[in-house]
């Protein structure tokens, strides 16, 4: 590609602030060669893939993806069986930031970023120069509530959002307790799968797991606990929908990768 023409990119990660930017830019039809792209880890819920083939149709432009040469788990060998975590993000690295960069090469490119105007968080910006960020929301004062409606009026709120509060890897370290719980409960496979990768001396209790001090095994021991103190902190029962209360709880406490859950 010629250096003097600029593209057009938007990372999708399978979450709802990405999702509602594709769908504003397009409606706004301001930048008709936009490139959609999503990097697929291999490891995403089964209604992420869904909802990207479901945006793709409603987009009527084929999202692009990239990553994909090596499997989670050739990561996992070559980092010596040590499981990412939030000290070591090294998943967000060789998964989704190298594959970007890869993506865009040398083009001069302009990516267009889902943060809205109401977050204060920078999210993921590359430091190589012919990469120019741009901040749709920020600039055109999109906030939570508008992203909400968005997707309502289109293609709808991702189903994982039914019991979990962010977009990412089906083993995200960034989960809260009670949403491992809800892999457990709406994918045992994947539960299984990412109990298998935890690696626990059971003399010592020292080695490599999800959640620090605490394999999976001992927090399903805890279920009842776990799920009776999240229905604490959502203040009791009522009679709200799931995309109620998703909406008024607000995004997570934690920063998490922000590159995968934008």
């Amino acid at each position: 590609m010629s250096k003097d023409k600029m593209r057009h990119v938007c990372g999708i990660s399978g979450g709802k602030d990405s999702a509602a930017l594709a769908i504003y830019l397009k409606e706004k039809g301001a930048i008709p060669d936009v490139e959609y792209f999503f990097s697929d880890t291999g490891c995403e819920l089964p209604e992420t893939y869904d909802f990207i083939d479901r945006l793709e149709a409603y987009l009527g432009k084929k999202i692009t993806r990239i990553g994909g040469e090596a499997p989670f788990k050739h990561h996992l060998f070559m980092m010596g069986n040590m499981l990412p975590s939030p000290k070591q993000r090294w998943c967000t690295v060789k998964m989704k930031i190298e594959p970007f960069e890869k993506f865009v090469g040398t083009d001069n490119v302009t990516s267009y970023i889902a943060i809205r105007a109401d977050e204060h968080r920078e999210g993921y910006i590359s430091t190589k120069s012919n990469i120019t960020p741009a901040f749709p929301f920020i600039h055109d004062d999109i906030v939570r509530k508008d992203v909400f409606q968005i997707l309502e009026d289109t293609v709808g709120i991702p189903e994982y959002y039914k019991w979990r509060s962010r977009s990412g890897c089906y083993f995200c370290f960034f989960q809260r307790h009670e949403e491992w719980i809800g892999l457990f409960d709406n994918h045992p496979d994947l539960f299984q799968k990412a109990v298998e990768m935890e690696k626990i001396d059971p003399d010592t209790g020292e080695g490599f797991s999800w959640i620090q001090g605490m394999s999976l095994k001992q927090l399903l021991e805890r279920r009842e606990e776990i799920i009776e103190l999240a229905s604490k902190r959502r203040k009791g029962e009522d009679n709200r929908s799931w995309q109620e209360i998703l909406l008024e709880e607000g995004d997570s406490d934690d920063s998490g990768c922000l590159i995968c859950s934008l």
